[in-house]
């Protein structure tokens, strides 16, 4: 059975979750997780830009062939939505340009992925995350986010018989 190395990201431009995970067959295997946090006080474009420039790191760095990204959600802010859809073009960029295959999922659909139910909170998704990768160490947060939206695409990609893979 073939492994498939996987990044998950979790858009923010506050704390921008990443998590990379190897998959083969029902095993799981944590890589690395971290976030990244742009500074709050600069301009608009050079957070995105520090975003975009991280993740491509990070993306050579681990040399995933997949990317899941989250979906926006919309908030009661709608600028706070519209800065999300920001991080998130970053993030799709990011991936894009390094030629990775692109998964998008909800929230609700993550957590239903790795808990069992859509409206988990982020300590249970942290929970599911140790249990699921023992030794990660990952505590409740984007980190932990991010590995499970990196989880839901290895089960969807599983399912699917890999509906997605590095493109040149």
């Amino acid at each position: 059975m073939e492994s498939i190395r996987i990044i998950g990201l979790d858009p923010s431009l506050v704390a921008c979750g990443w998590g990379v995970v190897e998959s083969e067959g029902t095993k799981l295997r944590h890589v690395a997780h971290g976030v990244i946090r742009p500074n709050p006080k600069a301009a608009l474009h050079a957070r995105l830009r520090e975003l975009f420039e991280t993740i491509t790191d990070i993306i050579r760095l681990h040399d995933p062939v997949e990317a899941a990204i989250e979906e926006a959600f919309m908030k009661n802010n709608a600028a706070s939505a519209i800065k999300l859809g920001h991080a998130r073009a970053a993030c799709l960029l990011a991936a894009s340009t390094t030629g990775l295959g692109i998964g998008e999922y909800s929230p609700r659909s993550v957590k239903k992925s790795v808990v069992g139910t859509g409206t988990a909170d982020k300590a249970q998704v942290a929970h599911m995350m140790n249990v699921l990768m023992p030794g990660c160490g990952v505590k409740a947060g984007d980190a932990s986010d991010a590995l499970a939206i990196a989880i839901c695409h290895a089960h969807r990609v599983k399912a699917a018989g890999s509906l997605y893979r590095r493109v040149s």
